[in-house]
């Protein structure tokens, strides 16, 4: 049996958190002894974690200007402070400040593994949880497999740091069967309108800048001004809320463009939409619009990482726009006016959903482990 620690800063909201929880809980366990070790004890998704799988927490709470504090002390520090105990595997399942603490692993019978989730496009971002670029270079060198969730991630972690390690692409884990069962259930939110001649828009995830619900807060102001009726709905919590409601209350949209918070079953409020709209400046392979496409709910995005692999190269189960708002705008206004387009793309998104089995990418995961 290997044993196989992961380590993730917390497991809040994020996509890559909720992956996470669904790979570790599917594993075989007659194969793997799984350990989740956080950074920070934090998260709705701590409760998730299955019985048979050990969770450990360095930090109770989050502390300010813990990135910087960390930078003070060197990799292998951080690595037996953080890291109790000897493993077969041990993962960093984030780039940044997981990768440099598990790089700091001096047991040469440890293998290591670096998983990268999102586009680093520049040496800063790149460096951003090291004390510099030459140092986040030194240490993702320090590991045996880096894993990527898409394509794209792949080519710009290879073109950033000059990568001549092994590397490969493994897609995330998702819940499929859960997704579709809870997506079924009754919904009685009364935020939730049920008028049916509207069009349901929504967005998920954390509510920052890099997400661009704000981008999609003046999109449905054009759509609307337009004629073009829709109410948005974005769920998830977070840091710009504020900012946008400001702009919603100005332009009074308040009553089309609504905040539902973090939902415990999100999949009730998405299978009832219509479509699904990702507006983020980067990605690594969203959960969201993975989710989106199982529960059959058409996606409209802009450009980035992994989306062409999911939506295809033609947009054949859902539309890419490029990567800004105007975009953006014409190909949400395009799936909602010209007939039929909606409907193909709701048809589309069904048949690109069931190809995202569970199964799949938890066999994928294990057979790389066990060919370390």
């Amino acid at each position: 049996m290997k044993k196989v620690l992961f380590l993730i800063p917390d497991l809040g909201v994020g996509g890559a958190e909720k992956v996470l929880v669904n790979l570790v809980n599917n594993m075989d366990k007659t194969k793997f002894d799984v350990t989740v070790l956080t950074i920070f004890n934090e998260g709705p998704n701590i409760g998730s974690l299955k019985k048979d799988v050990n969770y450990k927490f360095v930090f109770k709470k989050r502390f300010k200007g813990s990135t910087d504090i960390f930078k003070l002390f060197s990799p292998r520090f951080l690595y037996k402070w953080f890291v109790k105990g000897d493993y077969d595997i041990v993962v960093s399942y984030l780039e940044g400040p997981a990768a440099r603490v598990i790089s700091g692993c001096n047991n040469p019978q440890t293998k290591l593994i670096s998983w990268v989730h999102l586009e680093q496009l520049t040496k800063r971002t790149g460096a951003r949880s090291f004390r510099t670029y030459n140092e986040a270079k030194k240490c993702y060198n320090k590991f045996d497999l880096t894993v990527c969730v898409s394509q794209t991630v792949l080519e710009n972690f290879v073109k950033l740091f000059d990568f001549k390690k092994p590397i490969t692409v493994l897609y995330n884990t998702n819940e499929t069967e859960q997704i579709f069962s809870k997506g079924q259930e009754p919904l009685d939110d009364p935020l939730f309108l049920q008028d049916e001649q509207t069009v349901k828009i929504c967005g998920i995830g954390k509510i920052m800048p890099r997400k661009g619900y704000d981008k999609i807060a003046r999109i449905h102001k054009r759509l609307l001004d337009e004629g073009i009726k829709q109410h948005v709905y974005i769920l998830g919590k977070g840091p710009q809320q504020a900012e946008i409601e400001q702009y919603l209350k100005a332009n009074k949209l308040e009553d089309s463009y609504t905040f539902l918070g973090y939902q415990q079953n999100l999949y009730k409020y998405v299978s009832k939409c219509d479509l699904f709209v990702c507006a983020s400046l980067s990605e690594g392979f969203s959960t969201a619009a993975t989710e989106s496409l199982v529960l059959g709910v058409p996606v409209v995005t802009t450009l980035v990482s992994g989306m062409t692999e999911m939506l295809g190269e033609n947009n054949e189960y859902g539309i890419i726009t490029d990567n800004n708002e105007e975009a953006l705008y014409q190909g949400i206004k395009k799936i909602l006016t010209q007939p039929g387009l909606l409907e193909h793309y709701k048809k589309q998104a069904a048949i690109r959903g069931k190809n995202f089995s569970r199964e799949k990418t938890v066999a994928a995961a294990e057979q790389m482990l066990l060919s370390l």
